[in-house]
């Protein structure tokens, strides 16, 4: 087999282990049909390249597009619905390669912002008989001579290894987003059955205080002055239990707002909530893998929740800052501190495993620097991508 692009078999071999091993960095669907269409735009050196997964009401519900730039995107309108030789590839399953898309009996035209294209290439990305998207390429950079396409069959066949592997990377995606779900949801049972417990206690102790100061208002004025203090207490306690909870309850808006303007908020809400200082800080940092990026905020979340609820603080900084190609998380308090050798020993991990394995699982690190009556530091690391 010949390399379409030139350089020989091996030259072509090395682009598609490299396309593979970049599709198998990432767990996130939309990160792994940017790396897709990226790959595949590299691998047959075209000038544009898409990836449209279908709905089931004749549009897509992704689109995702590699060599147009976001003002392009943004004039060229709405997302193209199912139809001509994108509807083609979809129902029938097979690959196109033409000489020139728009002398093809079933091209329908474009948006006038489209850029203009000649020679295609398409190709089903499929799962067995299931059609989980369409991957096509247009305008390859090369010599033309009257006529003829410029994609060859050796850029089919390879096109056709990297949909085969586009398909396995995207259902584990899939799989992986599944999951992720089920355990926000079991995250999200577990917290409110912690809010219930609390805030019952809450309620039942604020009933017989109460009761006792109803009692001893005629009898013992004074007594009965220091239990109202103590239901003023327990309220404050409550409502702060309740505000707690709302916040970690709440979904995080990493995908409209990203991370930097996501814990900025939190950090805003908690500061509101605590008689503790919360405060925050963001240097350099730039857009991180998805999985990455949550398991920042989960590890944040978890560090605030220990320094707020555990350690009696009265100042804790969060702060975010760029480190090599990715970033770096601190979150420090001047609470109480603990052993952490201690507390592993006696079973009490407070977070700390989950939150090292969070670390662990996109590639990352967390420390934690912490002894009794020094306050804590927890700093996680993730590599970017």
């Amino acid at each position: 087999m010949t390399d379409g692009a030139g350089g020989g078999a091996g030259a072509g071999l090395a682009r598609v282990s490299g396309a593979l091993l970049a599709m198998s960095r990432h767990l996130e669907v939309r990160d792994v049909l940017k790396t897709i269409v990226v790959s595949a735009r590299e691998l047959l050196n075209a000038e544009y390249s898409a990836l449209g997964v279908p709905d089931d009401h004749g549009g897509f519900a992704q689109f995702v597009v590699d060599g147009v730039s976001e003002e392009q995107w943004k004039a060229i309108g709405p997302l193209p619905r199912q139809h001509g030789i994108l509807a083609a590839m979809l129902k029938d399953a097979t690959p196109q390669r033409l000489a020139d898309v728009r002398q093809d009996p079933r091209f329908e035209g474009w948006p006038s912002a489209h850029p203009d294209m000649s020679d295609f290439i398409g190709l089903p990305i499929a799962d067995g008989d299931d059609v989980l998207g369409a991957l096509f390429l247009a305008n390859k950079r090369c010599p033309k001579p009257e006529g003829s396409c410029g994609f060859t069959g050796d850029d089919e066949e390879l096109l056709g290894i990297l949909a085969q592997h586009a398909a396995i990377a995207l259902t584990n995606a899939r799989l992986y987003e599944r999951s992720r779900e089920l355990t926000i949801a079991g995250e999200r049972a577990r917290l409110a059955h912690e809010l219930h417990d609390a805030v019952s206690q809450k309620l039942f102790s604020l009933r017989l205080t109460a009761q006792a100061a109803t009692a001893l208002v005629d009898r013992d004025p004074v007594r009965a002055k220091e239990e109202l203090h103590q239901i003023t207490l327990l309220a404050a306690e409550a409502a702060d239990e309740l505000r707690s909870a709302v916040v970690e309850l709440r979904p995080a808006g990493l995908d409209e707002d990203g991370l930097v303007a996501t814990l900025r908020t939190q950090v805003q809400v908690l500061d509101r909530a605590h008689s503790a200082r919360v405060t925050f800080s963001s240097r350099g940092v730039r857009a991180l893998p998805a999985a990455q990026e949550e398991a920042l905020l989960r590890v944040a979340q978890e560090a605030l929740h220990n320094a707020l609820r555990h350690a009696d603080a009265q100042n804790v900084g969060v702060s975010l800052t760029r480190h090599g190609q990715g970033a770096r998380l601190r979150v420090s308090d001047d609470g109480n501190g603990f052993d952490p050798w201690a507390v592993r020993r006696a079973g009490r991990h407070l977070g700390l495993v989950s939150m090292r394995d969070r670390a662990g699982g996109v590639g990352g690190a967390m420390t934690v620097d912490s002894a009794p009556g020094k306050g804590t530091v927890i700093e996680m690391e993730v590599p970017g991508g």
